[in-house]
């Protein structure tokens, strides 16, 4: 792995970790946005490794498809719920209506999110070692 990959990727296990820490402190919204940013940035550690410049989105499924067109086999991320953990992106910082992000998050979806991100992470690191 080259060191452009190589950092993208632990940036995604750093923001892992911080979603871990906030999750343990109460933060459920900040969790979920650093899980949803944990798996976009393991997903374009995996695209530049492969020579593809990652496009600007933070579609999950954008960044998978990209991945199987680089010819990745991609069936276990695609089994991931990566549209849930995608739309954190955005739900996790914003208020969309009267509700702030900060309400919006329970314990059971923030550990969801924590668990598909981890998983983006150590598929991708099996992949690479391929």
């Amino acid at each position: 792995m080259n060191s452009r990959p190589e950092a993208w990727l632990r940036q995604a296990e750093n923001d892992l970790a911080m979603a871990q820490l906030a999750r343990d402190h109460g933060y459920l919204a900040q969790a979920c946005f650093f899980a949803s940013q944990a798996a976009e940035k393991a997903l374009k550690s995996a695209l530049l490794e492969c020579g593809i410049e990652p496009p600007h989105t933070h579609s999950l499924i954008e960044l998978v498809r990209a991945l199987k067109s680089a010819g990745l086999d991609v069936a276990s991320l695609e089994a991931l719920p990566l549209r849930a953990l995608s739309r954190m992106a955005i739900s996790s910082r914003y208020p969309l209506d009267a509700t702030p992000p900060s309400e919006l998050f329970d314990q059971g979806e923030t550990d969801a999110a924590i668990s598909t991100a981890s998983e983006v992470i150590q598929v991708l690191k099996m992949l690479d070692q391929a």
